[in-house]
């Protein structure tokens, strides 16, 4: 009868199919040992090429994930797993991917983040604190650099930084927080990869809404993002903020959607006329499709 089940559910069918992609990106493996720090990252700036030149990125997918294990490999001394590579690629595809405390979140995630900043359109690793956000960028960015990618930390409170590994804060007991360079908003943003906060996410997206000129905004188009622990972020701390009687009454019911609307800063990006009352109010742009990314029990990623 267990046997039974397995053969009949759409996910182990769906694990099996990933499965026969991570063998193609197991046979890359001993071609790019043999390559130096140098070749690994004129590998990825190929690759770079390829993806701003408009290949779809699936077709980027083998040899972006084997540069990705190879450079964790080098950078950090950790191999993704057959059965991470398999979570890389659900989160490429936009679906929630369940895992357990342990099983490894925060590195399944830089392979999915590699592969969709490849196209140079930044993307982003939304968590649900400080810490985290922190963390992970730090411990991760040795990885992304290795490639050839730049890395930014927006945690609001806790600062703003940019990974460089050039600095180096002696007075931070981690040594994976010890070289976050502060800097500005915007420059966090237009890194290759972002690792933020969903409040400080959320609360930028509105000062931009409220900038005059286009100087004054801080966030870049909305592209790609994987949602960590999407669960407490878009039920738990979302609920209470949209099932209240003062809520009902003061948003309309579509504030539940968890799809994005526009980025950036709307206003000074529009330049096409419309035919609004106010002038500053632009139209409303295409909506980036939410899905889900390396949380705990689940998270999610959205691509426009």
């Amino acid at each position: 009868m267990v046997i039974l089940s397995r053969l009949l559910d759409p996910n182990e069918r769906e694990v099996k199919r990933h499965l026969a992609v991570t063998e193609a990106v197991n046979a890359l493996e001993p071609e790019l040992e043999e390559l130096d720090d140098a070749g690994l990252r004129a590998r990825s700036d190929e690759l770079r090429k390829r993806a701003q030149e408009g290949e779809d990125l699936d077709a980027l997918l083998i040899e972006a994930f084997a540069l990705c294990r190879e450079a964790s490999r080098r950078a950090i001394g950790l191999r993704h797993f057959d059965v991470q590579l398999v979570g890389g690629i659900v989160l490429h595809q936009g679906k929630i991917a369940e895992m357990k405390t342990g099983e490894g979140k925060t590195l399944v995630a830089s392979l999915a983040l590699f592969l969709n900043a490849l196209a140079g359109k930044g993307v982003h690793l939304v968590t649900v604190n400080d810490y985290l956000a922190r963390r992970d960028a730090g411990w991760m960015a040795p990885i992304y650099h290795l490639l050839g990618m730049s890395v930014g930390i927006n945690v609001g409170t806790a600062g703003t930084f940019v990974y460089d590994p050039e600095f180096l804060d002696e007075t931070h007991p981690d040594s994976r927080l010890q070289h976050l360079r502060p800097a500005s908003k915007k420059e966090a943003y237009s890194a290759d990869i972002t690792y933020a906060t969903n409040s400080e996410l959320a609360f930028d997206y509105l000062r931009d809404n409220m900038a005059r000129d286009l100087t004054q905004c801080a966030q870049r188009d909305l592209n790609y993002a994987i949602v960590d622990e999407v669960d407490s972020i878009l039920i738990d701390e979302l609920a209470p903020r949209t099932s209240s009687p003062a809520s009902r009454k003061s948003r309309p019911r579509s504030t539940t959607s968890t799809r994005a609307g526009r980025a950036g800063c709307p206003r000074a990006r529009t330049t096409r006329s419309t035919s609004s009352t106010s002038p500053h109010r632009s139209p409303r742009r295409a909506s980036p499709r939410w899905s889900a990314g390396p949380g705990s029990r689940t998270s999610t990623t959205s691509r426009t």
